[in-house]
């Protein structure tokens, strides 16, 4: 028996797990998107299903105003004497931060929620946190900061450690230096996690920065505040060393969990580059996804993939009973009172722009002035671009009253780079648009006059190549735009953080309107 990767496909990057029993956790960062943080549960590590988001109220937290990639971070799950922790970084645009951010614990008793309001940590510098509840009953928490001293160089950062008080829920005693990385003047020394093993306690983290360069390293200690010695083996996980045409890159931002076989196997993000038919390159428009790798112990350490060493498409299963889930249906054919897991908006939702009641079977989306070049909420409605190759359709029901407004289809990688497939009015006729953002100057690649509602909209990639069309019956199609250039949704194109989303959009673009669009349903098929 085998699996494929990645197990977790599409924007699902730093993966966390934990094992309660016979059952596995894993929770994901979301950046700006909401809810945040989405947590899922497996059986045999391979097949996973969403339970739902840890952050799924907009009490919680506040996302508003943020710049895209800010927001949710990386989260680290444990589980401790019946209560599940999850532990955050909510990072603020760098001008005018708004308070509360920074590091915070959330808890529930059933990971499905409802999950606590956040327990803001008082002086907890940095990001991506992380918990050990040693085997001596304390809790120890970690994270990566500047230096008290400063940078000696650029992306110089250490990880930290101090012991958390579970009943006041703030950090108490002294912080104490860890590592600052295995490589000489390692850059962005993130992620860490603190596991006590037999007698000795491993330190794993991410260093070399996020991109072509990304690495897991690790050291070791027989105390908990150090010295740690680093792994002579180090990076024990990366893929700098290959080259753009590798399948997998960037490589990093790992996790370890212990079977209940006793076998060993380590999470960590990944990215799939894929190439276009206008030049080679690394470029990724899915994101960072969630990979699945064995590891053995040789001489103390871990070992990842000891056959091969990196991670690779396909892998021997776990030694674990097969536990697969009802499949996803392609369709989504809104027809209940609350949105599917796999649907999120940017960021709170504070004003109610959707509903699946109005007209029951749809969604309709009210027409608002916020937009999707805007470090707003606008009224977007995603899901997350999942395979290179993918096909997205809907129907709409939508007829526009005035010359700012408009409805249909968003490509999106963030503000300032996607596409707009909306219908408007142009000198008064009803027409099809295709707008692309660049760099956020916005250009219209196609347009036609349209004269049928409602209306079929089609999206469709096939590597770097988008195809927008419209139908009358869903049935006849009309290209719009064909093979349209798509690496504007990779990061290395737009930077950040995040993945492609594709949804439903509709906006009065800074107008104040009372029109709604109607979506019948949307559906989703992947190669």
């Amino acid at each position: 028996m085998t699996f494929q990767n990645p197990v977790l496909s599409g924007f699902y990057p730093d993966p966390s797990v934990c094992r309660v029993d016979e059952d596995y956790y894993l929770v994901t960062s979301t950046f700006e998107y909401f809810p945040g943080l989405p947590i899922f549960q497996s059986r045999d590590l391979v097949h996973w299903r969403q339970l739902g988001h840890v952050i799924d109220r907009p009490s919680q937290l506040s996302l508003d105003g943020l710049q895209y990639s800010k927001g949710l971070y990386a989260a680290t799950i444990r589980y401790h004497d019946g209560l599940f922790y999850v532990i955050n970084t909510l990072v603020p645009n760098a001008e005018n931060p708004t308070p509360p951010y920074g590091n915070f614990i959330v808890t529930a008793t059933d990971p499905a929620g409802p999950w606590s309001d956040p327990y803001w940590l008082n002086d907890a510098p940095g990001i991506d946190p992380s918990l050990l509840f040693d085997d001596d009953g304390r809790v120890w928490y970690t994270g990566n900061r500047v230096p008290p001293a400063g940078e000696s160089y650029t992306g110089h950062r250490e990880i930290w450690l101090q012991e958390l008080d579970l009943d006041l829920m703030q950090l108490t005693g002294p912080k104490y230096a860890l590592w600052d990385g295995a490589a000489k003047f390692a850059i962005h020394p993130e992620a860490p996690h603190l596991y006590h093993i037999g007698n000795t306690y491993y330190l794993m983290i991410a260093e070399g920065g996020t991109h072509l360069t990304h690495a897991v390293t690790i050291a070791r200690s027989k105390t908990v505040t150090g010295p740690y010695e680093s792994c002579h083996r180090n990076p024990i996980l990366t893929h700098r060393d290959r080259g753009y045409f590798s399948p997998i890159a960037a490589t990093g931002h790992a996790d370890l969990v212990q079977t209940q076989t006793g076998e060993w196997w380590l999470f960590a993000l990944g990215v799939r580059p894929y190439h276009t038919p206008f030049e080679p390159g690394h470029h990724y428009n899915l994101g960072r996804e969630t990979f699945l790798a064995p590891v053995t112990w040789e001489d103390g350490w871990p070992v990842v993939n000891a056959r091969r060493g990196g991670i690779e498409l396909e892998f021997p299963s776990p030694d674990l009973p097969p536990h697969s889930w009802p499949e996803l249906p392609v369709r989504d054919e809104f027809d209940t009172n609350t949105l599917a897991f796999c649907w999120n908006f940017l960021r709170n939702p504070r004003d109610p722009f959707w509903n699946l009641t109005d007209r029951p079977g749809h969604l309709r989306l009210r027409l608002r002035p916020e937009k999707l070049s805007e470090w707003a909420n606008p009224s977007f409605v995603g899901r997350r671009q999942q395979h290179i190759n993918f096909a997205a359709q809907t129907v709409m029901d939508f007829t526009p009253e005035h010359e700012q407004e408009c409805a249909g289809m968003a490509v999106l990688q963030n503000s300032d780079y996607h596409f707009r497939f909306v219908i408007t009015l142009v000198g008064g006729e009803r027409t099809i648009r295709l707008i692309k953002r660049e760099q956020g100057a916005e250009s219209t690649l196609a347009e036609m006059p349209l004269a049928h509602s409602p209306v079929y909209l089609k999206v469709e990639a096939q590597g770097q190549a988008y195809s927008f069309s419209v139908s009358a019956d869903g049935a006849d199609w009309q290209t719009v735009a064909d093979q349209v250039d798509g690496r504007i949704l990779s990061v290395m194109v737009a930077g950040g953080f995040v993945g492609t989303y594709i949804g439903l959009y509709a906006s009065s673009n800074g107008q104040t309107s009372l029109n709604v669009a109607d979506f019948d349903w949307f559906d989703y098929v992947g190669e």
